[in-house]
């Protein structure tokens, strides 16, 4: 649709991937966004931070040329071709010298959004042979990945959201979030509304009565860390009542007996005193979920995930699934087989996925296997700083902010500061940026063609639907920015190396274009790629008589409920209730526990900067209940220094009543350079200076403990 200078697209900010209808002027500017409302997917929602992407296209911040750092430490234009001859040369210097294990990646969303280059950081340095991949992934929810890989996954998924009689949604708050792996993040306020208005109730598990828990049925909110007792809680009440799906346990599960005698110890009483929730509080939950509903899911976030035994946690959530039988069966209708990945049957079988991390190449720090074809994130600095052979000395950002993302800011700082090589690709001045070598600027969402983030299509989207967007704005006058794409077949094809996109060998002599990359991607839809570009609102496929299939011969696998590490993880969290007590709730100084908490606003670090954000969230408040807040003397806007066993930042305070007591609930992703101009008034602070990339580092995934921490509070 094209009425004058309007168009139709879609938001790539985050997984609502939003209808929006965008207003271009004379010269293809964006000039304003609006959310579509004639887009069956999103129903007309589109949301702040998606909104406000005129003002980051349009930005006088945003980079428009490669940018090189200066002897003096100032930065100027160098041509784009000059830039990418100069950083080959290094690559292929360093690589000469000290092989291509010195090479490394990051990516976070900036790369993860971009459909047509999600993937050609880690396809680039496969090409090169380094099998340095770093990502979000594994700072973030990587628990998840180490679950299915524990515990193997059900061949035709969970229960599907619009199919529930309940949902259970532990440490996440996709209303602010708009981002799930189960729940329907299209306009997803409307789309819960109507799944309760259907009768599906909702329990939500959180340290805060977010956004998403003021439609909760049931709502509990106990102590950031301890999650691990509150699920082991929970699968101890269904054990004991009898509720869960013995039929199907006894066909697909193994050790349901050890996992019902691993969480005998954790009765309602030791949690409600562990975790400070009711007793009858918890037996309610369990109930609703077990007894008075067949269908529906437990599924968490960043909460569990980012805090203490986050792998633990998320191995209890996915057993409740298992111990009730949360998934689809034989014979039913399948909700998303998927659109653009290549198809395969669903069936009614366990998968063992394997554990990769045991047999893939090992990290020469920490000895860490690989997670999903990518080394642990925590890792990356100690890669860097640590001498010997395979030591990280050139690393290529696509997309991401590394220096905001991974704790002990200093130490990631300190690490970036020696490389020999940093290059971002990265359309705004971000603290990584600020200490790249060469900073090369992509085009923004609305200047390409993209499909949505069609790699995890089948765990984000609820029906077989996917959308093309052409690029439906111009970057500015004299702008010499690139699609992602053109950067990383530029040095490849410089290193004479071929990158294998998604199976098939790249030309880098002749590149192929955004869309041809997005029609390779898309090759193995049931549909004709011209097809989808012509759809305005996208397609979706009429496969309603897409149905699970019987188990394969053999029968397939069955799900571990309780093996041997997983099993040490839930006695080490028993044994340490005593130490928890002394440390977490009764000594001083450190009586707070830190919650994460989402904004509405950005996601994560990205767009904090744009001046209608800032002037609604300067900076990281820190939010108290105000009963703490009076205990401690503390008034709204007040200074506090905030510690914990690890660093100290000193923020705001703001009296929230959804926060429970004994919480201190901040956001990541604040915070400039150490020194920067303004200080915490103009940038906030990086809550990873309160955190350890070592003190309850997970042992597969060496994910850091980044919620739930002690902390103290200290008025100013």
């Amino acid at each position: 649709m094209e009425a004058g200078r309007t168009k139709l697209s879609f938001c790539r900010q985050c997984m609502g991937h939003c209808g929006v209808v965008v207003e271009v002027d004379e010269h293809e500017q964006l000039v304003a966004i609006r959310g579509d409302s004639a887009d069956e997917q999103t129903l007309g929602y589109a949301c702040f931070k998606g909104l406000n992407a005129t003002e980051a296209h349009n930005s006088q911040e945003r980079i428009l040329h490669p940018l090189k750092r200066q002897p003096d430490g100032s930065f100027a234009a160098i041509p784009i071709e000059k830039a990418l001859d100069e950083i080959a040369e290094k690559l292929r210097t360093t690589a000469a010298r000290d092989g291509w294990e010195a090479i490394a990646g990051y990516k976070g969303g900036g790369a993860f959004f971009t459909s047509s280059s999600s993937m050609l950081l880690n396809q680039f340095l496969a090409a090169v042979g380094s099998p340095k991949a770093f990502s979000t992934v594994t700072i973030d929810q990587s628990a998840k990945a180490v679950t299915a890989s524990r515990m193997g996954i059900w061949s035709a998924g969970r229960d599907p959201f619009h199919a529930s009689e309940v949902l259970m949604l532990v440490g996440h708050n996709p209303l602010v979030s708009i981002s799930s792996n189960g729940f329907d993040t299209r306009n997803p306020q409307k789309r819960l509304k109507q799944v309760k208005a259907r009768g599906t109730k909702l329990i939500v598990i959180d340290p805060r009565q977010t956004e998403t828990a003021r439609f909760a049925d049931v709502f509990l909110q106990p102590l950031p860390g301890e999650d691990c007792s509150v699920l082991a809680g929970l699968l101890h009440i269904i054990f004991e009542e009898g509720w869960g799906d013995d039929a199907f346990c006894d066909q697909y599960a193994d050790q349901v007996d050890i996992l019902r005698e691993a969480v005998s110890a954790f009765t309602p009483s030791v949690v409600a005193a562990r975790a400070d929730v009711p007793a009858e509080q918890l037996h309610t939950a369990a109930r609703v979920f077990a007894e008075e509903s067949r269908r529906g899911a437990a599924i968490g976030a960043t909460g569990p995930d980012m805090s203490a035994h986050g792998n633990l946690a998320e191995h209890l959530l996915e057993c409740l699934n298992v111990v009730c039988g949360r998934f689809v069966r034989e014979g039913e209708r399948v909700a998303n087989p998927g659109v653009i990945g290549p198809s395969a049957p669903r069936r009614a079988e366990v998968v063992a996925i394997g554990r990769s991390w045991e047999e893939s190449y090992r990290s020469r720090v920490g000895d860490y296997g690989l997670i999903g074809d990518e080394l642990p994130t925590a890792t990356l600095p100690d890669e860097i700083l640590t001498p010997g052979k395979g030591q990280v000395k050139c690393l290529i950002v696509h997309g991401g902010n590394p220096v905001s993302a991974i704790p002990e800011q200093d130490k990631v700082i300190r690490a970036c500061e020696s490389l020999e090589l940093l290059v971002s690709i990265e359309p705004f001045m971000t603290t990584t940026a600020e200490l790249s070598d060469y900073i090369l600027p992509p085009t923004l969402q609305y200047e390409r063609s993209d499909l949505p983030l069609f790699i995890y299509e089948t765990l984000i989207e609820q029906e077989p639907f996917t959308r093309y967007t052409p690029a439906v704005a111009k970057p500015p006058e004299g702008a010499e920015v690139q699609d992602d794409h053109h950067y990383f077949l530029g040095l490849a094809r410089r290193l004479g190396v071929v990158i294998d996109y998604f199976g098939v060998p790249l030309d880098s002599v002749d590149p192929p274009s955004t869309d041809d990359l997005l029609a390779i991607a898309a090759r193995n839809a049931p549909f004709p790629f011209e097809e989808l570009r012509a759809a305005e609102r996208g397609l979706k496929l009429e496969r309603e008589d897409v149905a699970v299939q019987p188990p394969s011969p053999g029968g397939g696998a069955r799900f571990q409920l309780m093996p041997a590490d997983v099993a040490a993880e839930l006695a080490s969290v028993q044994a340490e209730w005593d130490v928890a007590r002394q440390c977490w709730v009764e000594a001083p100084p450190f009586p707070y526990r830190l919650a994460v908490r989402r904004l509405r606003d950005g996601l994560n670090s990205a767009g904090l900067e744009l001046p209608s954000i800032k002037e609604r969230v300067p900076y990281n408040a820190a939010y108290l209940n105000p009963e703490d807040m009076e205990r401690e003397g503390l008034k709204d806007g007040d200074a506090l220094r905030l510690e914990s066993l690890h660093g100290h930042i000193e923020v705001t305070a703001t009296a929230d009543p959804t926060v429970r007591g004994g919480v201190v609930s901040i956001a990541h992703g604040f915070g400039g350079l150490p020194g920067a101009e303004g200080g915490y008034r103009a940038r906030g602070a990086s809550t990873n200076r309160l955190l350890s990339l070592d003190a309850g580092r997970e042992a597969i995934n060496a994910m850091p403990r980044m919620s739930g921490i002690p902390v103290g509070v200290m008025p100013l």
